[in-house]
């Protein structure tokens, strides 16, 4: 940023903005909800660094808390083993270093991991000086003396150091906000995001605000100037000339920043960092102005700017810091001026600063605090300070922490008559060692043994089904779900239930990207990756013969819509017309109030009824086909439609990818997902990933209808890829909250084909059973050990409650993906927390396939796993906290009550049973070959190279696996052990609340 400090302040605003797409969030408004890395970032710096770094950058936690480490310890969960292995994966030095003889550093360490830190505070050291002498104990008070960070006996000595230090975070890790919190206790954020916050939503909106600002089309900043000075409930009243501030104001946004930042921070150095601060006080707010900014086309045409909000922004924070600094002082006062007045005033900064920096004991709490009360009245005289500040500079800091010595030398081995026997330097020695590791390095070390724990369980797992790899012969009908980790136990079931059955896995959209507009859509959405940007509309027109029955179900929605408006907006003024209403509309209301709490599931299935009824059938079809295709298409004006040559494109290119280009079965179905629940904001995050946060039935849809069209399987045909006659694709769409099934275009089935599908029908209704009863274990309300017909009617009433915050768990417990043929899991118990992705490495010699299903899945599949791992971890700052709190704002995100910051990432509902662990990615392809795939493709690199995913490669033809270590290479797998066998997967999960470990199906292989 240094380096363009000659160019103007607009080309220097713009690289300012551009770094602060690399700290703030990147989410999407809500109801486009997709999962991706939180840290997105911070992906070109190793895993460890870049949790460091936004560690220092935020204060967030990146890691579980260590308490909940040991839990998984004492659980099993993660062994003793496991965390040696773990300090090897670190890379931490001289691990074999003798620090006694028989005792190293390894040992002392390890030890250490095992028992909570404890800081040795001054009140306990002058405790055993008062009882026992000094000498009572020597190793506490060595170490004590060794780590304690002492401060320079004189107080104004104390106190310039400390004001140099707090003024050196200032743009860099603080703004001059919170510089006087800290001194005054006073946050002036807090009336910042409440005048900020509702200017920002109704400018923001997509749809639910009443009022429009009439300057909206000229800007943010525009518009806040134009009315904020004219609010009749504008909190900043009480500030003195505020509105002729707002008047005089400059008309360009960067005019004020050229204005503003001098007077909150004279060092232009200074501005980058600042305004990077600025907007991590408010990262929501920030991330969603910024990603508007930079994706208009996903708004509604309103401008969306970030230099307005940040004009604003530093505004507001000069306006209410010299609020502040004038009732502090006397006088508005700038940075360089308050660091002046504090000089100043050493004894006053000294005891300020001490109040909310350090552990002070209870007398000296109050009477720092009695003082600053008296000098909010006028009544604290230089000597009192003086006094308190002498006082509280005498007071020593508190040492390091480490673990007490008794529990770690039980822990290294020692025993108690070894423990005495000790020399102080020894004992002080052994407790520096324990202590050497901060609480970030711990963590990391926890985590790698965390995921070792379960990465040996999987590879332990593949390696004994090796055997087993048998594809099936002649199937009766083929599968193609999407890779979601949901979908690994409904295949599962569906396995043991129908053997004869072949199933597959890939991304939801199968391989169209397309808009899409159904019959009932107002406009076409993109079904599709966020990083796709399709060229291809695709409409659901009516069938033939069916226009009249259409226009039947249009007409009446019309009708219900308009007599809704008309009844809401022409009573709602009327002196009589709206009591009367509100009247006649209470019993109803209160009947389908109390319905729905008591019964959700019968009384939300009784309305899907009475409107399939009162809508009446209305069949249609996907109108795909263009005639020619259009030169210039672009994603703003789409061409309506595939020609012949693009479907068979389409086709062949998915279809060889999942591995999938003979032995058809007579039917192949394509089933998509969404899901489905009430009350929910966050129900985007529920649906299909690779369709933008949406339902992926229109694309299974799609793709059905054209590979069952002549024209396409005629090029097919010349191209080596023959479908036969005897194959029929047909189309559904799996609701993951209830485990429902929609089918499309059943009346376009050959009858030679109606007994297969009779059969195939009643084996998905039974797996779907089976997998609701799978669902229930993890879901407290459910019964302990469901049937699959309690397990259906449990997980219905769910996805109708409207008071219901946790509809289905979505991807918690992910933690690993395979990229390979079916028979390398099949007949595994997994317990839904594999993506599966089809694909056979016999038919892709040069990498090629492997390559554009690693570019695809592994982003997406990281997306998931660490969005979920961040919000897991720390979900006060990663996360959004509970929905119970939220309201919608403007239908791009949600806030806490009616005035917080943005929240951003997974509410706690969510994420409270993930395992929060990195994605382990497993490809069925030999170690060399993705070695060159991932050297040769950046966006590999950094998952990869960086450590964000961990990449193993399973030999095509043995059960030889090797995993990816970025500072060793390859090294061969260790999973071994003997896997629990059992006949279905209910035999292993009955009864069981919490994570499984992987187990051999018998009646799930080939």
């Amino acid at each position: 940023m240094e380096a363009h400090a000659d160019l103007p302040l607009r080309e220097r605003l713009a690289h300012w903005v551009g770094h602060l797409a690399h700290v703030l969030p990147a989410q999407a408004p809500i109801r486009d909800f997709v999962h991706h890395n939180t840290l997105h970032g911070f992906q070109h710096l190793p895993f460890p660094a870049a949790l460091a770094a936004v560690h220092s950058l935020t204060g967030a936690t990146p890691y579980l808390p260590e308490a909940r480490f040991r839990e998984l310890l004492d659980a099993g969960r993660i062994t003793v083993a496991d965390l040696d292995a773990a300090l090897n994966d670190a890379g931490l030095p001289d691990l074999d270093a003798e620090l006694r003889r028989g005792i190293t550093r390894r040992d002392v360490l390890l030890a250490s991991l095992r028992l909570p830190l404890e800081a040795p505070g001054r009140a306990r050291l002058d405790w055993v000086a008062r009882e026992h002498g000094e000498a009572a104990d020597p190793v506490f008070a060595r170490f004590a003396a060794s780590t304690a960070t002492t401060a320079p006996a004189d107080w104004r000595d104390q106190a310039a150091q400390r004001r140099a230090a707090l003024c050196a975070r200032i743009g860099r890790e603080w703004t001059l906000r919170s510089l006087l919190e800290h001194l005054t206790g006073e946050d002036v954020l807090e009336r910042v995001r409440t005048v900020l916050q509702r200017h920002l939503a109704a400018h923001l909106d997509l749809g639910v605000a009443a009022w429009r600002n009439p300057q909206r089309a000229r800007g943010f900043y525009a518009a806040w100037r134009a009315c904020a000075g004219l609010d009749m409930a504008w909190e900043l009243n009480e500030l003195p000339n505020v509105r002729d501030e707002i008047a005089w104001l400059p008309d360009d946004p960067v005019d004020v920043l050229a204005e503003e930042l001098p007077r909150l921070v004279a060092d232009e150095s200074l501005w980058p960092g600042y305004l990077e601060r600025l907007a991590l006080e408010l990262p929501g707010w920030s991330g969603m102005v910024l990603w508007r900014e930079r994706n208009p086309e996903r708004g509604d045409g309103t401008p969306v700017a970030m230099a307005d909000y940040l004009a604003v922004r530093v505004l507001l924070e000069r306006l209410l810091c010299d609020d502040l600094t004038r009732r502090l002082s006397g006088a508005p006062m700038a940075f360089g001026d308050l660091e002046a007045w504090f000089a100043a005033r050493p004894a006053e900064f000294l005891v300020r600063d001490a109040l909310r920096s350090r552990a002070l004991d209870e007398e000296l709490q109050q009477q720092a605090a009695r003082l600053l009360h008296a000098a909010e009245s006028g009544r604290a005289d230089d000597a009192a300070w003086e006094a308190l500040a002498a006082r509280i500079a005498a007071a020593d800091t508190a040492p390091a922490a480490a673990p007490p010595l008794p529990a770690l030398a039980a822990l290294i081995g020692l025993a108690a008559a070894d423990v005495e026997q000790l020399a102080a330097d020894e004992a002080a020695a052994l407790l520096a060692c324990a202590a050497s590791l901060d609480p970030l390095a711990r963590g990391h070390v926890w985590l790698l043994a965390y995921e070792r724990h379960y990465r040996e369980q999987i590879l332990a797992a593949l390696a004994a089904n090796h055997p087993r790899c048998k594809p099936v012969s002649r199937p009766t009908a083929q599968v193609v779900m999407c890779m979601d980790d949901r979908e690994e136990g409904t295949r599962r079931h569906l396995e043991e239930i129908a053997p004869t059955v072949e199933t597959f896995g890939a991304a939801g959209f199968f391989g169209v990207a397309m808009y899409w507009q159904g019959v009932d859509d107002a406009a076409r959405t993109a079904l599709c990756p966020v990083v796709v940007q399709p060229t291809h509309a695709v409409r659901e027109g009516a069938a033939p013969g069916g226009e009249a029955a259409l226009e039947r179900h249009a007409g009446r929605r019309r009708w219900r819509l308009a007599w809704r408006e008309r009844l809401l907006q022409g009573t709602r003024r009327g002196p009589l017309a709206g009591p009367l209403l509100t009247a006649l509309a209470a019993p109803p209301a209160l009947a389908a109030l109390v319905a729905g709490a008591l019964a959700p599931g019968w009384f939300g299935l009784a309305l899907e009824r009475w409107r399939r009824a009162y809508d009446g059938p209305a069949p249609t079809r996907v109108q795909a086909t263009a005639e020619t295709a259009r030169a210039g298409a672009t994603p703003r004006t789409p061409q309506e439609g595939f020609t012949d040559d693009e479907q068979a494109a389409r086709v062949e290119n998915f279809l060889r990818m999942i591995g999938l280009a003979g032995d058809f079965a007579p039917l192949v179905l394509i089933l998509g997902h969404g899901s489905g629940s009430r009350n929910n904001p966050h129900l985007s995050a529920y649906d299909c990933g690779a369709c933008s946060g949406r339902h992926g039935g229109p694309n299974a849809r799609v793709f059905a209808a054209l590979a069952n069209r002549p024209a396409v399987r005629e090029r097919l045909a010349r191209r080596g890829l023959s479908i036969p006659e005897t194959t029929w694709f047909v189309a559904a769409e799996h609701n993951t909250c209830d485990d429902s099934l929609v089918w499309y275009d059943l009346d376009l089935l050959p009858p030679a084909f109606q007994p297969a599908f009779d059969r195939l029908h009643g084996q998905l209704a039974e797996a779907c059973r089976a997998h609701a009863a799978e669902r229930c274990r993890r879901l407290a309300s459910a019964p302990a050990r469901a049937t699959p017909w309690q397990g259906r009617r449990h997980v219905i009433g769910r996805g109708h409650d409207i008071s219901q915050a946790r509809p289905e768990l979505g991807h918690a417990t992910n933690a690993a993906a395979f990229i390979g043929r079916r028979t390398m899991s099949r007949g595994l118990f997994l317990d839904r927390r594999v993506f599966l992705i089809s694909y056979d490495p016999s038919a892709d010699g040069d990498g090629r396939i492997v390559e554009s299903i690693l570019l695809a899945a592994g982003p997406v599949g990281a997306g998931i796993s660490l969005e979920y791992y961040f919000s897991t971890v720390d979900n006060a700052r990663f996360g959004c906290g509970s929905k119970v709190t939220h309201n919608v704002a403007g239908l791009f995100g949600v806030m806490e009550g009616a005035d917080s910051d943005l929240r951003t990432g997974l509410p706690w509902q969510m994420v409270e049973i993930h395992e929060a662990m990195r994605l382990l990615v497993v490809v069925e392809q030999e170690p060399e070959l993705l070695s060159a795939i991932v050297a040769r493709q950046p966006a590999l690199q950094e998952l990869v190279g960086n450590a964000w995913i961990i990449l193993a490669a399973k030999s095509p033809l043995t059960a030889a696996i090797h995993v990816y270590c970025p500072r060793r290479g390859w090294l061969p797998g260790t999973g071994r052990g003997v896997l629990p066998q059992v006949g279905r997967s209910v035999d292993w999960f009955a009864g069981e609340r919490e994570a499984l470990a992987p187990a051999l199906v018998l009646g799930g292989g080939a």
